[in-house]
């Protein structure tokens, strides 16, 4: 059930993602602004929900940069961390032809929306290294308030990163496979991927300093 959990959230958050980009690019009348506040509160949302939903089952990592953290603290094994980021891939990939369906739009895309490199990428290492600090300092301190936490984070980094904060290499996978407001190009994608990796590493470490010198 862990996996289908894994999978399950993941779905729904990439779900929720393209679709309410889809939905905020279609009614903002051309202001991306408005569009962007329209998926920044959907995506914050659906983060609070989700985590609630599976965090007792699974952990609720929805996230292979997370479930790597978790693997690097031997809190999961090998198999499940493999296990974990296989679905959470496949899952949001689903979820971005899924929502195409629904919005009547052509099915397998390819973006082009090409969002930059090496900016992007310190970007993503100051996105994802906070979602793992607040992920781990917040469940040291207040385990119920995590997913309060992550969803506050993953609002506020839609607006202060410009990369918007993407922070999952899962997600940004799916986000391949839409042209729409949401996309991202192959261009950009290593980018992104490279400093989701390099950030939760930074995170890590950060976490880990504070627990030795609190000791």
């Amino acid at each position: 059930m862990r996996y289908f959990a894994e999978g399950l959230g993941t779905f729904l958050l990439v779900a929720v993602v393209v679709g309410s980009g889809i939905m905020a690019e279609s009614l903002s009348n051309g202001n991306d602004a408005i569009a962007l506040i329209g998926n920044t509160l959907a995506t914050g949302a659906i983060l609070y929900v989700l985590i609630k939903m599976f965090s007792s089952i699974s952990g609720a990592h929805f996230n292979p940069a997370v479930s790597f953290i978790f693997f690097l603290k031997n809190e999961i094994e090998l198999k499940d961390f493999l296990c974990y980021m296989l679905v959470q891939v496949v899952s949001g990939v689903v979820a971005v032809f899924t929502i195409h369906y629904i919005f009547e739009i052509q099915i397998f895309q390819i973006s082009q929306n090409f969002r930059g490199e090496f900016p992007l990428l310190v970007s993503e290492v100051i996105a994802t290294s906070g979602l793992v600090m607040t992920i781990l300092f917040i469940r040291k301190n207040d385990e119920d308030s995590v997913a309060l936490g992550v969803a506050l984070f993953i609002t506020a980094g839609y607006w202060f990163t410009s990369s918007t904060s993407f922070a999952n290499p899962a997600v940004t996978i799916a986000r391949i496979f839409t042209d729409t407001f949401t996309g991202i190009s192959l261009r950009s994608f290593p980018y992104f991927v490279i400093g989701q990796i390099i950030g939760s590493i930074i995170g890590l470490y950060i976490y880990r300093l504070f627990e030795i010198n609190r000791d």
